[in-house]
């Protein structure tokens, strides 16, 4: 019989680049013990196993059917995101997507409805915002630190990952893009401070339809562009705030803040929503300078696991968990709202829409 303190039994499918921070970390994460990984690439998957000392390396279709495996940690390409996440509700576990949720917002929907179906949970990256100074931020807004929110601004400007990534084509392919890519951060971190959007509009190009790979070690291989590269975005929240979003891997060099949020009472200035910690800085209305605030909460090294911690929190005591499949699919509709208002030159209302994510209580903070 499972205990409620017993750590829930976690599978990897996908064993690339980003893997490995996740299973460097729950090493030291007590609500799960990842016992199975799998890759399409069996001595990939055979490779990270013995780098952490995981019990089992085994094939996507193995891991599924082991009856003791309760979540499904997702981190394949963003293609396989929903293939993978169905076939793990399918077979009875709960799943954990790296973002976004699904390509299409369609499949978005298929995997969040299955899981209620069957009583299963979804969560998705990003988890960034549950690290110490997005709870800080969290926390000094609900407060009124800055007074009633108004606008926010988010900025992603950079050349892509082609300069340092090992295998940067799929980032050119539709579901990826700086949009799909990087989005999810900023989204996730400003629907997390401002609640749910109600409607976008938006522009987008491809301004250089052919990259070349400098990393290694594919370098001098060239790239055919299938997806946006620059992307603006205006979003009008349910509670009446404007914000606009930037993201773009067609810039070189920028001086752009990462996110601000501006209060009837004074400003916000937020760091790097790809990173769980940073410095807050607030600025009074009527105050001559910047202030700094230190994280409040814990959790802010590189902390990706929160998420899937939260998530098997969840499981054993029956809370909600933070990073939930309606955001992550709510994110994701966002994402494609903007795409079709920059196509057809209109603003789209939102079909989807979230509950803003509970804040951590400091004695709960990953």
């Amino acid at each position: 019989m499972t205990r409620a303190s017993d750590p829930v039994k976690v599978g990897v499918v996908g064993c690339g680049n980003i893997s490995g921070i996740y299973l460097k970390n729950a090493r030291r994460l007590a609500e799960f013990d990842i016992v199975a990984v799998a890759d399409r690439d069996g001595d990939r998957a055979r490779t990270r196993a013995a780098e952490f000392d995981i019990p089992r390396a085994c094939s996507a279709e193995e891991l599924l059917a082991d009856a003791d495996i309760e979540l499904v940690l997702n981190l394949t390409p963003p293609d396989a995101h929903a293939p993978i996440a169905l076939a793990a509700l399918d077979a009875g576990k709960s799943v954990y997507n790296e973002k976004p949720l699904a390509v299409e917002v369609a499949d978005g929907r298929r995997i969040v409805g299955l899981a209620k179906q069957k009583g299963l949970r979804v969560g998705c990256a990003p988890d960034t915002f549950l690290g110490g100074a997005w709870q800080t931020a969290r926390k000094l807004l609900d407060d009124g630190a800055i007074g009633q929110p108004v606008a926010a601004v988010a900025f992603m400007p950079s050349h892509g990952p082609e300069s340092w990534h090992p295998d940067p084509a799929f980032f050119y392919q539709p579901g990826a893009g700086p949009l799909f890519d990087m989005g999810p951060y900023y989204l996730t971190a400003l629907i997390h401070l401002l609640g749910p959007v109600r409607r976008v509009t938006g522009s987008a190009r491809i301004s250089f339809p052919r990259r070349t790979i400098t990393s290694e070690p594919r370098r001098g291989e060239t790239i055919d562009v299938h997806t946006p590269t620059h992307v603006v975005g205006l979003l009008e929240f349910s509670n009446g705030l404007i914000a606009t979003l930037l993201t773009s891997f067609d810039i070189w060099h920028a001086n752009l803040p990462f996110i601000e949020v501006y209060g009837a009472a004074g400003s916000m200035h937020l760091p790097d929503p790809n990173g769980f910690g940073g410095m807050v800085r607030l600025r009074g209305a009527g105050e001559s300078a910047w202030r700094d605030v230190a994280p409040q909460f814990p959790g802010t090294g590189n902390e990706r696991g929160l998420g899937p911690a939260d998530l098997a929190r969840g499981l054993r005591t029956g809370q909600p968990h933070r990073a939930s499949g309606e955001l992550a699919l709510h994110v994701l509709d966002v994402m494609h709202a903007i795409l079709r208002a920059a196509a057809t030159g209109r603003h789209v209302t939102l079909a989807t829409t979230c509950v803003r994510p509970a804040p951590c209580p400091p004695a709960e903070s990953p």
